[in-house]
């Protein structure tokens, strides 16, 4: 494993309990030898849930069985693995989810469709589903609430560190607290990524109004980071509510419109935020973040396209990693994007330095200025289009030789 990312946090915050939720992890040795990689998340009275998945068309089976058991809205339990994604691995894969869900519903007492699955790592590799299997019984037994931060260090794969985030918020005058854990570093694009996160709440809210919360949350967050535009058949981002808030005299919550949602709101997308900066920060080989923001475009969805052309560009991302002021190769990502812009129109800053403007560079341009930019660990592209309202923001980080290094044996 890579050493910790120079991008990591420099502490991690105190990870409060959720109330309803406890959680395990056991060493199964699925690929890797004395590391733990089975993570279980029980719920001891049924948890409303919601989830968003891959818009991959060759998803995993974990993702095909998340998806069939999200219909009843009910979740007992979580399984969780890292070593191998159980993706393209046909009817053993299918077979390797079935026994596993079957072990989970044994070991908590619940039916096989209140059980979810999340596999990451090696795709096609068959997963031999009887190394975890027989641990569930004990996971359950020992499960606890006071166990975040080791959540987050099972689900690990190319991860150089841990991600956690939480935050509290009001519903209708009482406290409740949003915990949430990732794990991705590489194969992470928009329309999620080899990206896994579960998040937890307290608060007592019906499966269709934490759908709609998810839903609309995920747009600015995780699908708007970018590692390097490789979108996984393994994404998967998962919200319960395990109602403990209830007993405290919260109402329950049934509609996502509801005004007495507006600060969970904004705590969930605070959550899923920096769950997903964390994930950039770590991306393989990474040793600078970048923020593309794009304003002026036709609308909102031409400035993400645009925006994403830039952070996507592997001469971008190089030009970032040499620390090369490059704003040419700015012009040309947005040229390729196949979006609406004008070259005569067009500005570019990297940081607060104007580098081009009206179609050229800017007269007042000092490299020496935006070259000190550069040298920076965290990088602020902006793009004026100069065409019409549309704005938005994507993160990326840089491209270095790690990332090809990580990359070129990770089978291995």
């Amino acid at each position: 494993m890579s050493s910790v990312s120079p991008l990591a946090p420099k502490s991690y915050p105190d990870m409060p309990e959720v109330r309803g939720v406890r959680m395990a992890t056991a060493a199964a040795g699925i690929k890797y030898k004395n590391r733990t990689d089975v993570l279980m998340m029980v719920f001891d009275a049924p948890a409303a849930v919601a989830g968003v998945f891959t818009k991959s068309r060759c998803p995993s089976a974990p993702v095909d069985l998340c998806r069939e058991h999200l219909r009843g809205g009910v979740a007992r339990a979580v399984v969780v693995n890292s070593g191998n994604a159980n993706a393209f691995t046909g009817k053993k894969g299918r077979e390797a989810t079935a026994l596993t869900a079957k072990s989970a519903a044994s070991a908590v007492g619940c039916t096989e469709t209140e059980v979810f699955l999340a596999s990451t790592g090696v795709i096609g590799e068959p997963l031999d589903a009887t190394k975890f299997s027989g641990v569930l019984d004990e996971l359950n037994s020992s499960a606890t609430g006071d166990f975040w931060l080791e959540a987050a260090k099972a689900i690990m794969t190319t991860d150089t560190y841990p991600k956690v985030a939480t935050r509290s918020a009001d519903i209708g005058g009482v406290t409740v607290t949003i915990n949430g854990i990732a794990k991705g570093a590489g194969m992470i694009a928009p329309d999620m990524a080899t990206m896994l996160s579960f998040v937890v709440t307290d608060a007592d809210i019906a499966p269709a109004a934490l759908q709609t919360l998810l839903s609309d949350g995920v747009g600015p967050t995780f699908n708007s980071v970018t590692v390097d535009s490789d979108t996984s058949t393994s994404d998967t981002l998962m919200l319960f509510a395990t109602g403990a808030a209830h007993a405290d005299g919260q109402a329950k919550i049934t509609d996502a419109a509801d005004p007495a949602l507006a600060g969970f709101r904004d705590a969930l997308n605070a959550v899923l935020h920096d769950l997903a900066l964390q994930v950039v920060r770590d991306g393989e080989g990474a040793r600078k973040m970048v923020a593309v923001t794009v304003e002026g475009a036709e609308n909102d969805t031409a400035a993400k396209r645009i925006a994403l052309s830039i952070a996507n560009s592997p001469l971008v991302k190089t030009a970032v990693a040499g620390e090369d002021a490059n704003w040419g190769r700015v012009v040309m990502a947005v040229g390729k994007s196949g979006e609406m812009a004008d070259r005569d129109r067009l500005a570019i800053w990297f940081g607060d330095v104007r580098v081009a403007v009206d179609g050229e560079r800017d007269p007042s341009y000092s490299e020496d200025a935006a070259s000190a930019v550069m040298r920076e660990q965290d990088i602020a592209v902006r793009v004026e289009i100069g065409l019409g309202e549309g704005k938005a923001t994507v993160y990326t980080c840089d491209l270095t030789k790690e990332y090809i290094e990580i990359n070129g044996d990770y089978r291995s």
